[in-house]
């Protein structure tokens, strides 16, 4: 019976994040009411959020799911997460002294170190959930300097564990179906069954019945023309590259108004806005709790986002993405990273951006200024067709079945 089948769900990323909101608890609290199984959650929370920990225990008691939160170390690098690692492995042996565990959930590497030796060690099995391609991204991200002793061995030990990971996984998970052809391409013997499940929308939540009036708040006129950015700042995301957009758009078009909805720090945006003689004015930052996210999103004329299309974002799938689109609303954004272009061209290759220069912004300004056409419906059915949180849901769900053999 599935009621006596243990997961164990490990993520590095803590479920009080606004990443552990979105595309943790969503689909385990989905995954427990199909299958019924025992779960339980370790995850790495930041001090920050440690008055949050209560109020999710109790929600998540009443879902019958156990939660081991752990401390997140940030400092030092390297060491910090070794400490991590120590915890983690002595947090899964006490979880599976208890109670057996049956299969581990690893989301991304960190997770899949201590997967790779429960299953070495306790023949348990392992889904390596690999949410990009962490050591590359570390690199691209300037985040380790390769040219660097420690870094560039750090790195060669995670391409290593990577490979490992995809061989001894008993099932892979690519956020893309391009990461999955590029795993392929490695011609690693072996290599486990990899499935493609992006990061997925609540359709729930992401609905217009959701949104609710708020342009007074923000200071909002029926003339202003809005385009939105959702999401943190910063490595990835080309915030120069958006600002630039946003001058010619407002060039072009005096009332239009740049809402930024983040926990960034605001002052990021405005300096970098003053450097390119954008009147603060016409800047709008907002924080959002992850219930109002659509009534922000829902006050956009359009939305936008550029991320550097680098090697390893072959591998990355925007949070933002199914959640903007399945309320309706058009994207302009880059190629080069992930699906967003197989999708884009679906509903609105016209708003894809192919270099980032003025010619090429001036060319999607001029188009969504004039006669520009959106086609909500067809937007919201490419979002349902790709980011669908309930088919998500089913397919974890399947390859849960698959490995457990329920």
């Amino acid at each position: 019976m599935t009621q006596n089948k243990h997961i164990c769900y490990i993520s590095y990323d803590g479920i009080t994040d606004p990443l552990g909101q979105s595309q943790v608890l969503p689909y385990i609290t989905g995954i427990n009411k199909i299958l019924k199984v025992k779960f339980t959650i370790i995850s790495f929370e930041k001090k920050s959020n440690k008055y949050k920990v209560s109020n999710q225990k109790k929600e998540l008691n009443q879902e019958n799911i156990n939660w081991v939160p752990l401390t997140y170390t940030k400092y030092p690098p390297i060491l910090s997460t070794l400490l991590d690692i120590f915890k983690l492995n002595l947090a899964l042996k006490k979880v599976n002294f208890k109670k057996e565990i049956n299969l581990i959930h690893c989301r991304s590497y960190i997770t899949s170190l201590s997967g790779l030796k429960f299953k070495s060690r306790y023949k348990i099995p392992f889904i390596f959930d690999m949410r990009g391609f962490y050591a590359d991204e570390r690199i691209d991200g300037k985040i380790w300097n390769k040219n660097h002793f420690i870094y560039k061995n750090v790195y060669k030990y995670f391409k290593i564990k990577e490979h490992q990971f995809l061989q001894l996984s008993n099932h892979n998970i690519s956020l893309t179906k391009a990461g999955k052809e590029e795993i392929e391409s490695w011609n690693l013997q072996n290599l486990s069954p990899i499935s493609t499940i992006p990061c997925c929308a609540d359709e729930n939540l992401f609905k217009k019945e959701n949104i609710k009036e708020i342009r007074n708040e923000l200071g909002i006129v029926d003339s202003d023309f809005i385009i939105s950015y959702v999401g943190s700042i910063g490595t990835w995301y080309m915030l120069d590259e958006m600002l630039d957009f946003f001058k010619i758009l407002s060039q072009k078009k005096s009332t239009s108004k740049f809402l930024f909805i983040t926990k960034d720090n605001p002052d990021l945006i405005f300096q970098n806005c003053l450097k390119k003689n954008i009147p603060k004015s016409s800047i709008l930052v907002k924080e959002s709790s992850r219930e109002m996210m659509p009534s922000y999103i829902g006050l956009s004329d359009f939305s936008i986002f550029f991320i550097l299309p680098l090697y390893s974002k072959i591998a990355s799938s925007p949070t933002k993405m199914g959640e903007i689109m399945n309320l309706g609303i058009s994207i302009i954004c880059n190629s080069g990273v992930g699906d967003v272009e197989k999708v884009i061209n679906e509903c609105m290759p016209e708003l894809l951006v192919n270099e980032f220069n003025d010619q090429e912004y001036e060319r999607i300004v001029d188009l969504i200024l004039t006669n520009y056409k959106v086609n909500k419906s067809t937007i919201v059915k490419t979002s349902k067709k790709y980011f669908s949180l309930t088919k998500g849901v089913k397919k974890y769900a399947n390859i849960y079945n698959q490995i457990l053999k329920l």
